[in-house]
């Protein structure tokens, strides 16, 4: 006779679930005496790794996932636990990142009638009417554990739903009765992968491929938008040479993940809606808001496929951007498909047309790279340091093997046009709206990636949400040593600008005002590093940024995270 709590480890174990990301309670009473005795039996188990806030807990999932294509478990307490990893769950659900958030229930006995039964103050406190609403519109599947007979063909289930494409985000309570069930093992059966495992998108049938190929072979000026298809590195393979074959120009629109090296002729930048007055063709690549329809004017005669493995955007209740054809596929395998049709039907006239696009291209790119140059030669003031020669001076010192995590908001252009990146999985960023996810992040990618320089760059007013003492203490107790960039603006600067796209000649215009600054001489990012045993200094002039980077890079390959809190100027 095992206790439900057992055939619930058992079950992640089947899995090959490594991790779960955890901050227990009262109601995890089972699982925590049930991992003590595997301990003891010396029996395999993912490994519980604690985190002092959820949000770095579903955050270091997320990170993970994002490296890996595996999610990972998150066990977080009741309606409390659940509520601060809500708006990490939001963030995996918008970047198709799975992950399985267990939370504990309140139990639902209260004079003592069941073992696990309530025996203290909170258990009648955190006890909702409908704890999953706290995360529904964010999941794809929600389920409570009502008994322990069925606990390994649940968890099988909801890994099988969260990986299956598109993947994202399920959630799963466990009331304490439940868990504290014993039961014999004959009769707790497990399902394994080959009998109840994923569902993953293909490519799409012949003619349809054949129709992306003829339309690219016809066309003029071609361009293409992503911004997630880089989640695989077979993808941005793929494109990278489609995009060569047939001269298309690519853009990145808000990227969560690199769709293409920045040194390809073929890329074109993060401005799609300039490029829509010339193309006559446009490939829409795994992306969700390809740009802004408010500013871009599209060539009339533009036509538009959509390659995505969600093209419809079924959970978007409104979306606005319409297209010619539609096709619900992985957009690595629809590309390799394409590639072999365009090999096949390709002309000697078509391939001198291309060849004078790329020689184009090549020149677009170079007066690119001179504009960049020169904004990063702009070293800024005391006070004031350029972000675009800060971001210069952190690419210099990494490496192509090194990850970057992109939570710069309003400074973001700078990051993605200074920092070089030009490897799959290198950058990432999230589709969702939620910040202060570049901690955790960075810790689960360095989890998944621990030979590799993790950089986090992040705004002030990111670092305040990103629950940092946190992020620190995880770090520090499990050697997971990264770099944190933070550019300190003094507040948000998006929200200021918000204000003034609304109202340009408005009353907060005139008074200077928009309920946004954070700034002050007693504000100390680097301090809270140096709380938890981490590397930490503030830098102010634009002369220290080259030895403060180094010296901060150096910490990290002893072993040691790092901040770097960097003064940009006030909003």
């Amino acid at each position: 006779m095992h206790s439900s709590a057992h055939y619930l480890l058992q079950g992640l174990a089947d899995l090959g679930i490594d991790y779960v990301f955890s901050n227990l309670g009262t109601d995890h009473a089972s699982i925590i005496e049930e991992l003590a005795r595997w301990r003891e039996q010396g029996r395999p188990h993912p490994r519980f790794m604690l985190c002092p806030h959820e949000n770095v807990a579903i955050h270091m999932a997320a990170g993970y996932a994002a490296m890996t294509g595996q999610g990972q478990a998150v066990m977080v307490h009741v309606d409390a636990g659940t509520a601060n990893a809500a708006m990490g769950m939001h963030n995996m659900f918008r970047s198709r990142l799975p992950v399985m958030l267990m939370a504990g229930r309140a139990p639902y006995t209260v004079h003592g009638e069941l073992p696990g039964s309530r025996d203290n103050y909170v258990h009648f406190v955190q006890d909702p009417f409908d704890i999953a609403s706290l995360v529904r519109p964010y999941v794809k599947w929600e389920y409570t554990l009502s008994t322990g007979i069925n606990a390994r063909e649940v968890v099988r289930r909801g890994h099988s739903v969260m990986q299956s494409d598109p993947p994202g985000p399920v959630y799963l309570t466990l009331p304490r009765e439940a868990l504290t069930e014993e039961w014999e093992e004959a009769r707790v059966r497990g399902f394994g992968e080959d009998k109840y495992g994923a569902v993953r998108a293909g490519g799409t049938d012949d003619e349809r491929a054949g129709e992306i190929a003829d339309a690219l072979l016809r066309a003029e000026w071609p361009m293409a938008v992503t911004a997630y298809l880089g989640r695989k590195a077979e993808a941005v393979e793929a494109l990278e040479e489609l995009a060569l074959l047939c001269g298309i120009r690519v853009y990145e629109f808000a990227p969560s993940f690199l769709g293409m090296s920045r040194d390809s002729p073929c890329f074109g930048g993060f401005d799609p809606g300039a490029a829509q007055a010339d193309a006559d063709l446009g490939l829409l690549l795994d992306v969700d808001v390809p740009w802004l329809p408010k500013y871009a004017a599209q060539r009339p005669d533009i036509r538009w496929l959509h390659i995505d493995v969600d093209p419809i955007k079924k959970d978007f209740p409104m979306w606005g951007f319409a297209t010619d054809m539609r096709v619900q596929a992985d957009c690595a395998t629809v590309l390799r498909q394409v590639i072999s049709l365009v090999k096949e039907r390709a002309d000697q006239a078509f391939h001198d047309r291309v060849r004078r696009r790329l020689a184009q291209y090549e020149a677009q790119a170079r007066t690119r790279a001179d504009a960049q140059a020169r904004a990063a030669a702009k070293r800024g003031t005391r006070g004031a340091i350029s972000p675009a020669y800060l971001c210069a001076q952190l690419s210099a010192g990494i490496s192509q093997d090194d990850v970057v995590i992109n939570e710069a908001i309003r400074n973001a252009p700078a990051v993605l046009g200074h920092i070089r990146r030009t490897r799959p999985l290198s950058l990432l960023g999230t589709a969702g709206g939620g910040l202060g996810y570049s901690g955790g992040m960075a810790l689960g990618v360095k989890l998944a990636r621990p030979g590799a320089r993790v950089i986090q760059v992040v705004g002030d007013g990111g670092f305040h949400f990103g629950t940092p003492t946190s992020v620190y203490d995880v770090a520090q107790r499990y050697r997971l040593p990264i770099f944190t960039v933070v550019l300190d603006n003094g507040g948000w600067q998006a929200v200021k600008e918000a204000v003034l796209r609304v109202h340009p000649d408005g009353a907060a215009a005139g008074s200077n005002e928009f309920h946004a600054r954070l700034e002050g001489e007693s504000r100390r990012f680097d301090m809270i590093a140096q709380a938890f045993g981490a590397h930490g200094e503030r830098v102010e002039d634009p002369d220290e940024v080259p030895a403060a980077i180094a010296r901060c890079l150096r910490a990290v390959d002893e072993g040691r995270a790092a901040v770097l809190h960097a003064c940009i100027g006030g909003i």
